[in-house]
């Protein structure tokens, strides 16, 4: 198969969606099938020189939405030179500029939400849902409606996006994520990791390790390290990834306040060797997002044999908590501290034994060979099934409502 996979950026700084078409397009391509990208990134930007497939790009965008005139008509010209158009994200133009170009077209497209659709955007930022309202009925509800699948990730999330909007169709489809994990030496890299982020030898690290944003809940973090601190002085929390809105000062600020300013390290983005090292010098991994879709770090780190500590808002929770491959709380101050808590209490060996099972949840549920399996199994039927769920029912949306108060 020829596939082109539309995404608005391949920065890497965008995360998740981003590394995933980068793993999963690489294993695809091992399989024999061709992979393309287009994006509305601006001609030059060096990060596009880098990815490993041929990358159309069609920016520089207008505005925040990200419009790019010429991005439909390249795609209603070319589209019948691919077997498959896969669009990764919501609320911008690429994916209304994918429907515009081929609902009437033989070519199918199909849409990753990648969590877009979680109501919790839609209770932590009710003025831009209003907003998302006012162009859903005619933009993405359109998008969904007339996608080949709509492709979750989990059952937990499929089940989320059904509360965000009264007015939904989809053909939903769920494939399972996956990612894979390096074969390197990992002395090797966990040495070049603490030596380019001095001040770490010797520590045990506590590690974050994904973009630094309020929906992270990082803030959450450094307030239930700072009170878990003191069980062991040898602890320390690093905070690494890009920070897109500017919360790095304040997040020292509250160290600071905290009294745990010089237990706190944010060494911005980490790649490649500095990224993997940073995973074999850590004791354990924490992610106390207040919405989580996947988690691609959250995968990362269980490959690497770290325990993941994790709310109940990180929708692979459920597999996380029944393999015992780490630790589930709420998504507050305190429920990070209660994994923190559990966790510093286990003894050796039940620690030993909680990294050996992250090896194992990750090879038995996250691997990319499962989700490659899974996508091309999707991508190569003919249609969609009839079992398929087009419409959430309302009745399931009232209960739903009626169920949260």
């Amino acid at each position: 198969m020829k596939i082109l996979h539309l995404l608005a950026s391949v920065d890497p700084r965008a995360g998740g969606p981003v590394e995933g078409v980068r793993r999963s397009g690489m294993a695809m391509q091992e399989a024999g099938h061709e992979i393309e990208v287009a994006t509305c990134d601006a001609p030059g930007e060096a990060y596009l020189a880098a990815f490993p497939f041929p990358v159309h790009s069609f920016g520089p965008v207008k505005g925040r939405y990200g419009y790019s005139p010429r991005l439909t008509p390249w795609l209603a010209a070319n589209a019948k030179h691919f077997d498959a158009v896969v669009v990764h994200g919501l609320w911008q133009y690429h994916g209304f500029g994918t429907w515009k170009a081929l609902r009437r077209s033989e070519v199918p497209y199909y849409v990753y939400t990648h969590g877009m659709l979680d109501p919790w955007f839609k209770e932590a930022y009710p003025l831009k849902h209003l907003k998302k309202w006012l162009y859903w009925p005619w933009a993405d509800y359109r998008v969904l409606r007339d996608a080949r699948a709509v492709i979750f990730t989990t059952e937990e999330e499929r089940t989320r996006s059904r509360q965000s909007f009264w007015l939904y169709r989809a053909h939903e489809r769920i494939v399972p994520f996956g990612t894979t994990v390096p074969e390197l030496d990992a002395a090797r890299v966990r040495e070049a990791f603490l030596q380019a982020v001095p001040g770490l030898e010797g520590k045990r690290i506590v590690l974050f390790l994904g973009r630094v944003h309020a929906k992270k809940g990082c803030d959450l973090l450094i307030d239930a390290f700072a009170r878990v601190a003191g069980r062991d002085p040898a602890l320390h929390l690093v905070i690494a990834g890009p920070d897109e809105t500017g919360w790095a000062p304040a997040l020292r600020a509250q160290a600071q306040a905290a009294g745990i300013a010089d237990r706190l390290t944010l060494p911005g983005m980490l790649q490649g060797d500095l990224k993997w090292g940073a995973f074999h010098a850590s004791d354990v991994f924490v992610l106390p997002s207040h919405q989580e879709n996947f988690g691609v770090a959250v995968a990362e780190a269980l490959g690497c044999g770290l325990p993941a500590l994790i709310s109940d808002k990180v929708n692979v929770w459920r597999e996380i908590d029944e393999d015992g491959a780490g630790l589930v709380a709420s998504d507050t101050v305190d429920g990070t501290e209660k994994n923190l808590l559990r966790w510093l209490d286990l003894d050796n060996a039940a620690r030993d034994a909680m990294r050996a099972q992250a090896r194992r949840t990750f090879h038995s549920r996250f691997r990319i060979e499962t989700m490659v399996g899974a996508l091309t199994a999707l991508l190569e039927s003919k249609g969609v099934d009839a079992g398929d769920t087009r419409r959430a029912p309302l009745t399931s949306l009232r209960k739903t409502a009626a169920e949260r108060g």
